[in-house]
């Protein structure tokens, strides 16, 4: 499946920044769509449905006529009370591209595709795939393996193969891609797109701690815990961080019930205080600009698929 043509424009790199909750600010997306790939970042980042429309106005009136698409993250679960007045300020606002989570629900799609947006939504499981399918979506993610934030289990290329048999739309795989190299295998696998969350967390622009993208450069493959502690699905977890918080990363393994306190007594919260991050650490040597960072994923995605070669 091509790459939806409402995204082709201006797209260096086939590489979505994914809506990493707290970390994906307005400047982060504005300067990754600016160098070529597509930035996103979750509605909910913004703390009222009035601050997020004044987040999309702050992205489109930096736009130029360069620049990639840009997306927003919807949390379709009814938890999230925010829904119905965030969407309204999406469809006002006619973002391009809207990414939904938690739920793959036909209004919210059919909304997004009456003014002419995309909808790509992601799964974890063969049955994910079914249910977005269904919901008629432009696009699935694929949570693999090794993936930052909430994750799958799926090995990239089996998920793959089985996601092209029960859907024919744009796949994007996720899951350990921190790297022009990485994009370029994702692509020679099947993928329309790489989504990548944690290399984009060692950006300047990222809101994030200073130590948390340290913890993330000094990290490797091993140094992250896949839980459901932390929030009750299963995602993953800096083991320096959990250690920080006093809780021990061989302790807390995917049917480890949710916890309300750390030992000390204090609470638990991911994301702001216990931090994430995907195996993708492996392949993160340094902190840069979210535009430098673009360029070199271009830069080494180009000379990745230039040097394929068959044996």
């Amino acid at each position: 499946m091509p790459i939806p043509a409402p995204l082709l424009p201006n797209l260096k790199v086939p590489v979505v920044a994914a809506p990493m909750l707290i970390a994906s600010s307005a400047r982060l997306v504005i300067e990754t769509c600016r160098a070529g790939a597509i930035g996103t970042f979750p509605a909910l980042n913004a703390r009222s449905a009035d601050e997020y429309e004044g987040w999309l106005g702050e992205i489109e009136q930096a736009r130029g006529p360069d620049d990639a698409a840009f997306g927003v993250n919807l949390i379709v679960a009814k938890i999230n009370t925010r829904l119905a007045d965030d969407l309204a300020v999406t469809v006002r606002r006619r973002v391009p591209l809207v990414i939904t989570s938690f739920g793959a629900d036909r209004e919210v799609v059919k909304a997004v595709h009456d003014y002419g947006g995309l909808v790509f939504h992601d799964a974890a499981s063969a049955r994910h795939v079914e249910i977005a399918a269904e919901a008629g979506v432009d696009g699935i993610i694929l949570l693999t393996g090794g993936a930052g934030g909430h994750t799958g289990f799926l090995n990239p290329f089996a998920f793959l193969a089985d996601a092209r048999k029960r859907y024919d739309g744009a796949l994007l795989l996720a899951g350990g891609l921190s790297t022009g190299r990485d994009v370029a295998a994702a692509i020679v696998a099947g993928a329309d797109f790489a989504y990548m969350g944690t290399r984009f967390l060692a950006t300047d622009e990222a809101n994030v701690d200073r130590d948390h993208r340290s913890m993330i450069v000094e990290a490797g493959a091993s140094d992250v815990t896949a839980t459901a502690a932390m929030s009750g699905t299963p995602a993953s977890f800096l083991n320096a961080s959990l250690r920080r918080h006093g809780l021990d990363p061989k302790a807390l393994d995917l049917r480890h019930p949710k916890l309300d306190a750390a030992p000390d007594g204090s609470p638990v919260r991911p994301w702001k205080e216990i931090w994430s991050a995907g195996q993708g650490v492996a392949g993160i040597d340094d902190i840069l600009p979210a535009g430098k960072l673009v360029e070199r994923l271009a830069r080494d995605y180009r000379a990745a698929i230039s040097g394929v070669t068959l044996p």
